[in-house]
């Protein structure tokens, strides 16, 4: 992975907000039933002290940065994270001895 890709994924993940969207996309994902491991964005809205509009803005930044993915159903808004990039980027941060 070059440097340039990997500080924006830093810098998507530098804002306070959009690590606790990102953490409740992750958590939500996990926990679904859904073999595809998508998550509402409406369901994790009201977990959130954050407006829509702003959810909105920060969700734009990780899809940016290629840490979720975004897809439009219906009238909702589905997000899955990008768990190869995750994978990448921890491959990266291990320190080998």
């Amino acid at each position: 992975m070059e440097s340039k890709k990997l500080a924006r994924i830093f810098k998507a993940l530098s804002n306070e907000n959009r690590v606790e969207l990102y953490l409740e996309i992750a958590k939500s994902t996990e926990q679904s039933f859904n073999t595809d491991n998508q998550c509402f964005i409406t369901d994790i809205i009201s977990k959130l002290n954050i407006g829509a509009p702003t959810i909105s803005h920060h969700l734009k930044e990780l899809s940016n940065a290629e840490l979720v993915f975004t897809e439009k159903r219906g009238k909702f808004l589905v997000a899955k994270v990008n768990e190869e990039l995750v994978d990448e980027v921890c491959n990266m941060l291990k320190v080998r001895k």
